[in-house]
């Protein structure tokens, strides 16, 4: 494993300002790994977790295919720091009393900059893998949520918590969540800030896989390794096609696809 001092960009992170914030990231060949690190909080999260998250996307190294994001101990993150409800905040960060005094536009540049740290997770360039065990409540279900594709351990405990505490999901998780689960559903789960468990998670789509909790790492490592098998260019090209599908009529997707792959047969074929 590499040590994540991250670079490619104007403004680098290092890996002992990503501890102060409570997370890693290691990269380690085309893999990146993402770790939430505050197990003795669960892993909650900041607006300095929100804003290292968007700066690793930033930075990360061109050559990194897969973005492993997982939990450190027992929790995958159960969701906001709830000092940020206090008066005095997160030392350093503030509070949401803070934010509530910004004027319109600071208060929508404050959120854009939280929910570029959740979107870069959804980049065709890039799949991302979210490792889920334990608690993945309010923005922790929202990370989950953002990435590619889920596996999750049998104690997962997934909750869109943010409508019982007063507030509306906007980490980005919402179309993730109607578009997997429909909105019927969604108002559901949401509305009712109810858990979502292993099985249910699983037969909604909401986990591609669930597994044992000690067999976690492995079945992340699986995956990871087959995506690295396909052709890198070819993936990237393939992802575009399918994020974009559910908005095109049949024609419109139809006609992507032969744009694409006259790019993809062109770059193989044309000089030979």
């Amino acid at each position: 494993m590499t040590d994540a001092t991250l670079g490619g960009s104007t403004e680098t992170i290092s890996a002992s300002e990503l501890a102060e914030i409570g997370l890693r990231c290691e990269v380690d060949g085309e893999i990146a790994t993402i770790t939430l690190d505050r197990p003795e909080r669960r892993n909650a999260q900041t607006f300095a977790t929100w804003s290292a998250l968007a700066r690793i996307g930033d930075t990360l190294p061109g050559q990194v295919r897969v973005v492993v994001v997982r939990g450190e101990g027992p929790s995958f993150s159960a969701g906001i720091d709830l000092r940020m409800f206090t008066p005095e905040g997160v030392p350093g960060q503030g509070s949401f009393g803070t934010v509530a005094t910004l004027d319109d536009t600071a208060f929508e540049q404050a959120v854009a900059e939280a929910q570029r740290g959740f979107l870069w997770l959804r980049r065709p360039d890039i799949v991302s893998i979210a490792a889920v065990q334990g608690h993945a409540i309010g923005a922790g279900f929202q990370l989950a949520l953002s990435c590619d594709l889920r596996i999750v351990a049998e104690d997962v405990k997934f909750c869109m918590k943010e409508p019982a505490l007063g507030l509306v999901p906007d980490l980005t998780g919402t179309k993730p969540l109607v578009d997997i689960v429909g909105v019927s559903r969604a108002v559901e789960i949401c509305l009712t800030a109810r858990t979502v468990g292993a099985e249910e998670a699983f037969r909604l789509g909401l986990a591609e896989l669930v597994v044992p909790g000690e067999e976690l790492p492995a079945a992340v490592r699986d995956l990871a390794a087959a995506l690295l098998g396909t052709n890198r260019d070819a993936a990237t090209a393939t992802k575009r096609l399918l994020q974009a599908a559910p908005g095109r009529t049949l024609e419109e997707q139809a006609a992507a696809e032969r744009s694409e792959q006259a790019a993809r047969i062109r770059a193989m074929f044309a000089a030979s």
